[in-house]
């Protein structure tokens, strides 16, 4: 398989085996126009297996996103096909319209303009709890 490298780009590396669809869908991928590349189960001496995407685009993405997918991931930022700069992603402590909340009674399922905010409740367990009505979120 032959996957060619990116002159202006991103690389999210380290992302856990399994995940890089996820991140894909989540962070709307498939709507963008330059080439995407997923790589999964790809192997990893650090981690066993591993999933990578390179977007060939040098385009924004929702760290947040990436952070509640894939906590220890690490971004790379490609400029005239050198590495400029690496980031190391944690979990974020807020998510604003990364996830929604599933109680029927929270606010939220009724003002339909209003931002689903999710806020990181325990980093060891990685649970973020609704700013309206303290519901849990599914971690999937």
């Amino acid at each position: 398989m032959r996957i060619d490298s990116i002159k202006n780009g991103i690389v999210i590396d380290h992302i856990p085996a399994g995940r890089g669809m996820r991140l894909y869908e989540l962070l709307g991928l498939d709507r963008l126009e330059c080439s995407v590349a997923i790589i999964k189960n790809a192997q990893s001496s650090q981690m066993g297996r591993k999933d990578i995407i390179k977007i060939d685009a040098d385009i924004p993405v929702n760290l947040d996103i990436i952070g509640y997918v894939a906590p220890n991931v690490t971004i790379n930022i490609i400029r005239g096909g050198e590495l400029v700069e690496k980031r190391a992603i944690g979990l974020p402590e807020t998510l604003v319209d990364v996830i929604k909340c599933k109680n029927p009674r929270c606010i939220t399922s009724t003002e339909q303009e209003l931002k689903h905010i999710f806020r990181l409740d325990d980093p060891e367990t990685r649970v973020y709890r609704c700013a309206y009505c303290d519901t849990k979120a599914e971690n999937k």
